[in-house]
């Protein structure tokens, strides 16, 4: 050790740590040494030094790979300078600022040098707050600068989000986490990685004021802390975590700490907890170290692994979960047992090592989750705090939609179209995706296409939606070039789709086709070309086999990857079909088993790796599976849907992994999948109104030469239908041509379906989404849908125009103050789950259905009970 002296209160044992991790993380890096630690020959300060330091020891492989050391020294320098400029800096304790300030990464974005930008927008309103009231002041600029909607798996960066305008959950707690700590304030972003009671998941934020955390939920602003639509939902958590890179040591339960990373269990600030232990043993009953315990929910049709912990010395391993069932397995040496772990069981688990091969036949069982409970009673704002609040929600969804009027019409994008000779229609749905990036991507169209015709657009349309808003210009050079230089012989199609195109799996778009277009001779490219397997040979031997992080696993870039050689098995993937498509050779991921594959002879042959991972071995070769019509299904039965409501999943090292298809798959019996050859697990699952899922599991093996043939089939269950009670109708309304009505007027004697939304809030938009995905079924019922907003709640940024896709018969209205709901709502769960509130209507008016707050499946099961009502005669059954 050179220093005594106690940085960021460090003893000497943590400096000592530190300086040990950040020594084996340049060794480790020697790939890119000068790229990344050359900022060290500068002139530091000695807080500078161990900031950098502390960073670097922790880094995940994939920064090591894909970022340079000045980016991270600018992110310190702008972090310890906000640190001394914010009226709090100097109540932050140390051990807070290192694990929840000076961190540059909340999830798996992409890392910008954004701090000084946030700093500038933020620092002058918060300057003279409370901390809590800067936390809140936060979010309402966050509210300002995107709205919530669902997206695929990978997660925009901050800057490309406030560009976008609008971003899943999980990117906009990554913008609210990045501004809290841009002014100093400690914030982390906080997960459940899967509900107990309906689908999906959810990512909000927690930060620290004065000696306290408290909760937010991400541009949705509230006009107080712990305060969010999210509350009742969470009290039936499973699990609530945060990730931390660092070896934090607590005081939160710790639920895993390895490689510098640690998790923590936060699900007792929010839900009842009790703690399982698990014992796993072998057949000889000897305790199994390093077995790995998984603890899996049902969730989107499979069974998701919220927590994967592996047993101590003595075969033990514990974990802190709510009171709802599990489905709990443990693996080690190619051995398993498992075990459906009910809410009222004990909390002590053994299993016994005992199986190698899978069962056979149908396991029927239900998945029950936590019950609802009732969180403690708030005392009531006062009403000038609550027109402030409505206030600043409008001027803030005003904000944002001045700004995304600035983005190109589709005048403008028919105008480049024409200038350019494009398809107007396909120029104006890639400039409507790109939002905030467009004048980059029209500037590209317009500068390309003139040399290179269509293709320019036909890069465009290869990519992702989310990558049109932050992809430059720069990069679609790069591929656009790169790859119209390897066009060859191949049809448009396969050329297109298999060489043209950038993107692999989920990863960041980076220029890389230049890079491995001259990394390599003349003759070794032309040798690829004529045998892909010595390119996979070539780039095995290079490569260093290391698991990262498990949410991180392939989220590295191919440039980045290449530059280190080293990482995760994915990475490795991903790179293989990046560098066959910038030689052009066809190359993909298999579309289900995300295994490389290069095109040869007409056919996909598998780039298989030996880097010592049970993972890797000799392809067992693929086999044909066709699903089968239930033919003695009740007419009530669901229509098959991928990942909603079955899933199909290989058994591979005593696990079962989920085969990838596109979400909502519904073609699912005209043609048979090609899958590995294996045993394999079909799950189907029904949920039912309180969240209990009907769960069935067929076991069968897929074996070379034969096309296996399975029937998919669900457990039958009871549609329950009572009175509820009864809507009053005689409720005023008002249209959108400002004439009013009575709500009774938009009924009808067939039954109806009556919502009260806050279409700016993020239940209502999931259930504004499953009406536009039901619209088909929904039309085919007739039914009168009526979407009920309050005055308050219609803002600037709201467009009935905006929903195309709803059922035809849908109206909405306005309710000046949503007076006519008062008394129909449950109580008190109802009351405090908040909007949306839906009622089904029968022919009199009766309610037979109704759900409030957010809930995944409320526009099926809404359509279930309409459906049924739609057979009874004048309201009886």
């Amino acid at each position: 050790m050179t220093s005594q002296t106690l940085v960021f209160s460090m003893d000497s044992q943590m400096l000592e740590r530190i300086e040990q991790k950040f020594r084996e993380k340049v060794v480790f890096a020697e790939g890119r040494k000068d790229k990344l630690f050359h900022v060290f020959g500068q002139e530091l300060t000695e807080e500078e030094t161990w900031a950098l330091k502390y960073l670097f020891a922790y880094m995940p492989v994939n920064d090591l790979a894909d970022y340079d050391g000045e980016l991270f020294l600018s992110h310190v320098r702008r972090t310890l300078d906000t640190r001394k400029r914010v009226p709090w800096g100097d109540r932050v304790p140390d051990h807070l600022f290192l694990h929840f300030v000076l961190p540059y990464r909340v999830n798996t974005e992409n890392i910008e040098d954004y701090r000084g930008i946030l700093y500038n927008e933020l620092a002058e309103r918060t300057a003279k707050l409370s901390m809590a009231d800067a936390i809140l002041e936060t979010n309402y600029w966050c509210h300002e600068k995107a709205t919530y909607i669902g997206s695929d798996l990978r997660t925009i960066s901050p800057l490309t989000l406030i560009r976008n305008a609008r971003g899943r959950c999980g990117e906009e707690s990554t913008l609210a986490v990045a501004a809290l700590r841009s002014i100093g304030i400690p914030a982390r972003q906080v997960y459940t990685p899967r509900w107990a009671h309906c689908d999906s998941n959810h990512a909000w934020v927690e930060a620290w004021a004065d000696g306290q955390w408290y909760y937010i939920g991400a541009c949705e602003p509230e006009a107080r802390l712990n305060q969010g639509w999210f509350s009742p939902p969470a009290r039936r958590a499973m699990l609530i975590n945060t990730r931390i890179f660092a070896d934090y040591p607590g005081p939160e339960d710790i639920t895993l700490n390895e490689k510098g990373f640690t998790e923590i269990n936060l699900l007792e600030n929010y839900a009842p907890a009790r703690t399982i232990r698990i014992q796993v043993r072998d057949v000889q009953g000897e305790p199994v170290a390093g077995a790995s315990v998984r603890f899996e929910l049902y969730n989107m049709a499979e069974f998701y692994p919220i927590a994967e912990i592996k047993t101590d010395e003595q075969g033990e391993a514990a974990f802190k979960t709510g009171y709802g069932d599990l489905l709990i397995r443990a693996v080690s040496g190619g051995r398993w047992n498992e075990t459906l772990f009910k809410a009222q069981d004990g909390e002590c688990v053994e299993l016994v090592l005992d199986s190698s091969e899978q069962p056979a036949g149908i396991v029927d069982f239900d998945m029950v989750p936590p019950p609802e409970g009732e969180g403690e009673a708030a005392i009531a704002l006062p009403e000038e705090k609550i027109r402030d609040h409505n206030r600043r929600l409008e001027e803030g969804a005003k904000t944002r939609s001045e700004y995304e009027r600035t983005f190109p019409s589709e005048e403008e994008a028919f105008a480049l179209a024409h200038k350019t000779e494009l398809s107007p229609e396909r120029v104006w749905d890639i400039l409507r995706k790109a939002r905030g990036n467009s004048r980059e991507v029209a500037a590209f169209l317009e500068g390309r296409s003139s040399e290179y015709g269509e293709w320019p657009l036909r890069l465009l349309e290869s990519l992702n939606e989310k990558d049109l808003i932050d992809t430059c210009r720069q990069t679609l050079d790069d591929h656009l070039i790169g790859a119209l230089s390897q066009r060859g012989q191949w049809a448009e199609e396969t050329f297109a789709k298999y060489i043209l195109c950038p993107r692999v799996s989920y990863e960041m778009v980076v220029p890389y086709r230049s890079l491995f277009q001259n990394a390599y001779s003349a003759g070794e490219a032309a040798a690829f070309r004529e045998e892909p397997s010595k390119l996979a040979r070539l780039l095995e031997q290079g490569y260093t086999h290391y698991e990262d992080l498990p949410n991180l696993k392939g989220k590295g870039n191919p440039a980045g990857t290449y530059s280190l050689m080293k990482g995760d098995l994915q990475s490795l993937d991903i790179l293989f079909v990046a560098v066959c498509r910038s030689l052009g050779i066809p190359a993909r991921l298999h579309p289900s088993e995300q295994k490389p594959q290069y095109l040869v002879d007409g056919g996909w042959e598998d780039a298989v790796f030996s880097l010592g991972s049970p993972r890797i071995q000799e392809s067992s070769g693929w086999g044909m599976l066709q699903l089968l019509r239930d033919s003695e299904a009740p007419q009530d039965a669901p229509a098959a849907s991928y990942a909603e409501n079955f899933s199909l999943a290989r058994l591979e090292d005593g696990v079962y992994k989920t085969l990838v298809y596109p979400y909502g798959s519904t073609d699912v019996y005209d043609e048979p999948y090609e899958v590995e050859l294996g045993a394999y697990r079909l799950t189907t699952g029904i949920r039912l109104k309180d969240g209990t899922v009907s769960v069935r599991f067929l076991y069968f093996t897929v074996r070379a030469g034969d096309t296996t043939e399975v029937v998919l089939t669900y457990r039958e269950t009871v549609v329950d239908i009572p009175v509820l009670g009864k809507l009053a109708t005689g409720s005023v309304l008002t249209r959108l041509d400002g004439s009013e009505v009575v709500l009774e007027d938009l009924l009808e004697s067939a039954g109806s379906i009556a919502a009260w939304i806050e279409p700016e809030r993020e239940p209502t938009k999931h259930l504004i989404r499953e009406l536009s995905e039901l619209a088909e079924s929904f039309d085919q019922l007739g039914m009168p849908i009526v979407l009920v907003i309050g005055d308050a709640e219609w803002n600037v940024s709201f467009d009935p125009a905006g929903y195309p896709r709803l059922p035809v018969r849908t109206v909405f209205v306005r309710d000046s103050s949503y007076a006519s709901l008062s008394g129909f709502i449950p109580k008190p769960a109802g009351h405090e789950a908040g909007y949306p509130h839906l009622f089904v209507l029968d022919s009199r008016d009766q309610i037979r259905y109704t759900a409030s707050g957010y809930k995944i499946g409320t526009g099926k099961e809404a359509l279930q009970i309409a459906a049924a009502i739609s057979q009874f005669s004048n309201g009886s059954e």
